[in-house]
């Protein structure tokens, strides 16, 4: 199914995955793309996607593979802390992010550094798998529109849509059986040209990442055949935790209470 001949030397660690992983993805998955080859052929770009489950980099991955581009990733720095997975991913050139740390300027540095270098870089502008109750895309963070300012390269937006039925969010265990249709739709780049010369302000960059979260939504809108909302989720504004396991906060809450309960039981016996 490529689609475009891949140019770049691969190395040892995307040798291995597209040895084993591409052909597993393919074998519980059925894959339906289109517009992949508005990715740029060469130089730097940012592909920025929604972000429906802990399966979407894999996916991601086999598909700019397959559109001769080697991916990197802006991904958190808890996935570097197994040794393993570190040293693999570290080799595939992927960039620790420390979120909501001031050490996160330093992936910022190097994805500046690796599109400069004329590399492809994937993130996920709304930074954690979307809390959006339908699982429309949410509020974005600023670092795509940042790098692509910061550089003048093109923001690529992709929307997808089916990756969340192969491995829900936050699941542990993967529903393989039958094939899981994974959509992938790639929109034409963003314009931000009317942002380039302006001085990087808050509302600059807010103004950028609209534009990349609206143009990703309306991908999403196409696939999906339904309207989003018309006010992104903010998890801020709903209380709700902007990284980590939203569910995991609840049960805790949940057995807290209940010991709470308890507690007040025996008090009251």
């Amino acid at each position: 199914m490529r689609v475009r001949k891949l140019q770049q030397r691969r190395g040892w660690a995307f040798t291995l995955g597209a040895i084993i992983l591409r052909p597993t993805f393919l074998l519980t998955t059925k894959p339906d793309w289109v517009g992949g080859t508005k990715i740029p052929a060469t130089g730097g770009c940012v592909i920025a996607m929604n972000h429906l489950s802990h399966v979407d980099p894999l996916t991601a991955a086999v598909f700019t593979h397959d559109h001769g581009r080697l991916p990197r990733y802006l991904a958190k720095s808890g996935l570097f802390k197994n040794k393993a997975l570190g040293y693999f991913m570290r080799a595939a050139g992927q960039i620790p992010v420390e979120r909501s740390s001031v050490s996160a300027a330093g992936a910022y540095d190097a994805a500046v550094e690796a599109v400069r270098a004329g590399e492809c870089i994937v993130v996920y502008p709304e930074g954690t798998i979307t809390r959006d109750p339908d699982l429309w895309p949410m509020t974005g963070k600023s670092g795509a529109a940042r790098i692509a300012l910061e550089t003048g390269c093109p923001v690529i937006p992709i929307g997808q849509w089916g990756a969340q039925e192969l491995l829900a969010p936050y699941a542990k265990r993967p529903d393989l059986f039958p094939r899981k249709t994974i959509h992938i739709v790639v929109g034409d780049p963003v314009d931000l040209s009317d942002l380039a010369d302006q001085p990087r302000t808050a509302a600059v960059l807010a103004e950028a990442t609209d534009r990349i979260m609206a143009a990703i939504t309306t991908i999403v809108e196409g696939i999906r055949g339904e309207t989003a909302p018309a006010e992104r989720f903010d998890p801020r504004q709903a209380g709700i935790a902007e990284i980590g396991n939203p569910h995991h906060d609840k049960r805790h809450d949940k057995r807290h209470d209940k010991r709470h309960d308890k507690g007040q039981g025996r008090e009251a016996g």
